[in-house]
């Protein structure tokens, strides 16, 4: 198959400067696309949340009884997708997972009772954990033909979908019905995977030499599973921190701090935008300082940052402190991701982004838990020990995956 030998090569540039084939650069550019698309449609989901809880007629824990039924569809689909990908390959998984999750958006507002948005979120959560492996299994096996790790850049376009969807879901939320609004992104979803699709269903994923030679088990066991286990859980502490920020960052600055409302709703936005702006540089970071010192310096770096926004006697140095943390956890979870991947395959990204998940769900009742018996700020500092642990685990795992460039 000379396509797979085309893919399977790079053209040396200089150390961190390999010259991509067409076919991979394509190949990028469409996973790029998917990631973007992700996170522009699960914002879009969000910010209609309190318009389509008044349809409902749902009570704030029938609510939260409902929205378990994307977490309970996401864990479910993530354990599975990792042998679909084995078996159809990663990058059909993306397609179909894409289209899934474009027709399933606009299922919520058409429901009218609590009962009736669990069931539909099931589905959506199902297309949103089939699509967030498939594509990260793609990635990973991108990163290694090409020989970068460029793996921070596709969860950069992930944050900035998520800036776009949810800031475009804000100036129509006035004007559209939630109806109108998510059937408008189910043919934005359809629309960019009917374009972007055909270039991951033309080729299939590209095989390096060193993958060919020494394939990803089919199941985790002993050493492997370990090492997976290990990067899954320095998932789940950058993604307790994303989840507890999400839920609580705002009303830590109100209630606290005694912010303005829009003062205190800047704060996660704040905290998104370091993120993406760390993600974007993740690259060039990882180059110049490889994994085990980006996630390390991410950590640190983080668990400053949530002190000082838990702690600060002041708006300012808060909002501060949430930008540091953004920028620290910005680069844990994909470098986290891609390790586990590189050393187990698509079972190694299911794990791990299972564990990472779980970590976002973990992360907002657990803060709740600990507000209640001792109050916010403390909370937060979870936050940080978490960011701490994240970096003593990648310390202690520098020696456990199998080498990559940077």
């Amino acid at each position: 198959m000379p396509h797979l030998n085309k893919l399977r090569t790079a053209v040396p540039g200089g150390p961190g400067k390999d010259i991509a084939p067409p076919s991979l650069s394509r190949l990028r550019t469409a996973l790029t696309l998917f990631f973007a698309l992700d996170g522009f449609l699960f914002a879009g989901w969000v910010v209609r949340i309190p318009a389509i809880k008044e349809q409902a007629g749902a009570s704030a824990s029938d609510l939260g009884l409902a929205l378990l039924g994307v977490s309970a569809g996401a864990v479910v689909t993530m354990t599975l997708t990792g042998r679909l990908c084995r078996r159809f390959g990663s990058h059909p998984l993306t397609v179909v997972s894409a289209v899934l999750m474009s027709l399933s958006i606009a299922l919520p507002p058409l429901t009218h009772s609590a009962f009736t948005l669990g069931l539909v979120l099931l589905v959506f959560g199902a297309a949103y954990g089939g699509i967030n492996v498939a594509m990260n299994s793609a990635a990973v096996d991108l990163v290694a033909a090409l020989r970068r790790p460029v793996m921070p850049s596709f969860h950069a376009a992930f944050s900035l979908g998520g800036m776009i969807g949810a800031g475009l879901g804000g100036l129509v939320a006035g004007g559209l019905s939630p109806t109108a609004h998510l059937l408008t992104l189910t043919a934005v979803g359809l629309l960019v995977t009917a374009v972007t699709g055909p270039v991951l269903l033309r080729h299939p994923a590209p095989v390096t030499e060193q993958l060919s030679k020494e394939p990803a088990p089919t199941r985790l066991r002993g050493r492997t599973r370990r090492i997976v286990v290990l990067f899954g859980v320095i998932a789940l502490c950058t993604a307790y921190g994303e989840g507890a920020m999400a839920d609580w960052g705002a009303l830590h600055l109100e209630q606290d701090l005694d912010a303005h409302p829009g003062v205190a709703a800047a704060g996660y936005s704040l905290f998104a935008l370091a993120m993406t702006a760390g993600r974007l540089s993740g690259t060039a970071l990882l180059e110049r300082l490889g994994q085990t010192r980006t996630l390390v310096a991410g950590g640190t770096t983080a668990a400053a940052g949530m002190l000082l926004g838990a702690l600060a006697p002041s708006v300012w140095l808060a909002l501060l402190g949430f930008g540091v943390a953004g920028l620290g956890l910005a680069n844990i979870f994909p470098v986290a991701v891609a390790r586990a991947g590189a050393v187990a395959g698509p079972g190694g990204v299911a794990a791990a982004s299972t564990l990472g998940y779980g970590g976002m769900l973990l992360g907002p009742p657990a803060i709740g838990f600990v507000a209640d018996w001792f109050s916010l700020p403390v909370a937060l500092t979870t936050v940080a020990a978490l960011a701490a642990a994240a970096a003593v685990t990648g310390y202690s795992a520098r020696h456990a995956s199998a080498p990559q460039a940077g």
